[in-house]
């Protein structure tokens, strides 16, 4: 998830993985130049000029020092790979046994909430128990570094600047918005709560689940899920659309022959791996045979990720709005899978 639209050794943090496949800007020539002191200031400026509270901004920012951990962390982060690792070995461990069964026992005993969330945003309530199961384990753990030291930290770092600095100032709006300081902990690269937003995803979707006038994703189950939910919503989910479905390709069908001529503005390589977009009758008249049912009129793209005789799918536009939680194959394929099994 990136600002704008935007583990215990559990998951990368989301944002983590998204940094993971960005290239990384040269480092500005101001960085670290100046005292951290000295950014902070600048910081607080920033600040005071969108409107943070002069008190907020003392008690957040007055007392910070950068944690060297948390550039160690950014900086070990892997480059894009010339070629992507095999999917299966990556499904097995993402959605096994373990998390199926943790999936479900916390499905069945949220079952009083999950219509009225479903009802409201129109995203299948195993789909965000997903999420949640990929981002925290179902809460078990969001992380325990200082959401406001790691954001300066990085923003001071300056790779990249813009971004952490606006999350480090949306964090502030929260403070101002009523969040206690206390509960500000997260990912070292400043995603937090059950459902990892960053702080500008939160100002912006996070909401209320349970009616009690907060929107509490740090420890309301009923808060982080319509979150989730909102954020899907917001990103485009079609209500009664499967994000895809598990497909028999027929021997020796060519998938290259329809790869994809469009050119994605963002998560390119992610995008480029998935063939051109025909209707699911269309993929029926090619030998494609859906495992699952699926309406013939959907628009769905092939994608066959570790290539002849392996598990291949039609993939929809649901499929696009998960990748926009994360913009990895890998992540959004688990998540749909886990998905399924959940509902199972």
């Amino acid at each position: 998830m990136t600002a704008n639209t935007t583990r215990k050794r559990l998951r990368l943090p989301l944002i983590a993985a998204i940094l993971a496949m960005v290239p990384l800007p040269a480092m500005r020539a101001d960085a670290q130049q100046e005292s951290f002191s000295s950014y902070m200031e600048v910081v607080a400026s920033h600040a005071r000029s969108e409107g943070v509270s002069a008190r907020t901004i003392n008690s957040v920012l007055g007392v910070l020092t950068p944690n060297q951990r948390v550039i160690e962390l950014d900086t070990a982060q892997p480059g894009r790979q010339s070629a992507p690792p095999p999917m299966a070995p990556y499904i097995a461990r993402h959605v096994g046994s373990s998390i199926v069964s943790r999936g479900r026992s916390r499905y069945a005993s949220l079952s009083s909430i999950l219509p009225g969330i479903e009802q409201r945003y129109g995203v299948p309530a195993p789909v965000l128990f997903a999420i949640w199961g990929h981002e925290t384990n179902y809460g078990s753990y969001t992380g325990d570094f200082d959401l406001a030291r790691s954001l300066a930290t990085l923003a001071w770092e300056g790779r990249r600047r813009d971004l952490f600095e606006g999350e480090l100032i949306a964090l502030m709006k929260m403070v101002d918005r009523g969040v206690p300081q206390y509960k500000l902990k997260g990912s070292w690269a400043g995603a937090f709560g059950y459902p990892q937003f960053l702080p500008s995803v939160y100002l912006r979707l996070a909401v209320d689940g349970d009616g009690d006038g907060n929107a509490d994703i740090f420890d309301n189950s009923a808060d982080a899920l319509a979150s989730i939910a909102n954020y899907f919503r917001d990103a485009g989910w079609r209500q009664g659309q499967p994000w895809g479905v598990r497909v028999a390709v027929p021997s020796g069908f060519d998938v290259d022959t329809y790869t994809t001529k469009l050119n994605a503005p963002s998560c390119d390589r992610v995008h480029a791996r998935h063939s051109q977009w025909k209707t699911v009758s269309e993929w029926r008249g090619l030998g494609i045979s859906p495992l699952k049912p699926i309406g013939n009129d959907m628009l769905a793209s092939l994608f066959q990720p570790d290539g002849p005789g392996t598990p291949a799918y039609l993939l929809t536009g649901n499929y696009r709005v998960i990748l926009q939680y994360n913009c990895s194959n890998y992540y959004a394929m688990s998540v749909g899978l886990l998905a399924d099994e959940i509902a199972r």
